[in-house]
């Protein structure tokens, strides 16, 4: 899979306040990049914690759920958009099926 835009993932483990991103989200991208999803199945036989949405989008429960990854999937072209990427608190201000 093709991930759009690592930078702000970086952008995201590079605040000093969640730092202890880094690593997950590293290991995350690394996996992801590797994968060939055809179906949100195929992401569910990885991550069974993954929240399959409506539109292609997928929540990601990163570091044991102390983060939240929203990313948007355009599976025939092996695209993984991120649109959110935030604290377990932070995601529950938001709707993720609109973003």
């Amino acid at each position: 899979m093709r991930i759009i835009v690592r930078k702000a993932l970086r952008e995201f483990w590079e605040q000093p306040k969640y730092a202890d991103s880094k690593e997950p989200l590293e290991a995350w991208h690394y996996e992801v990049k590797k994968a060939e999803w055809d179906n949100p199945a195929d992401i569910k036989a990885k991550y069974c914690n993954a929240s399959i949405l409506k539109n292609n989008q997928v929540v990601f429960n990163i570091a044991g759920n102390k983060y939240r990854l929203v990313v948007e999937i355009k599976y025939v072209r092996g695209i993984v958009y991120i649109r959110f990427i935030g604290t377990h608190k932070q995601y529950n201000k938001i709707d993720a099926e609109k973003i």
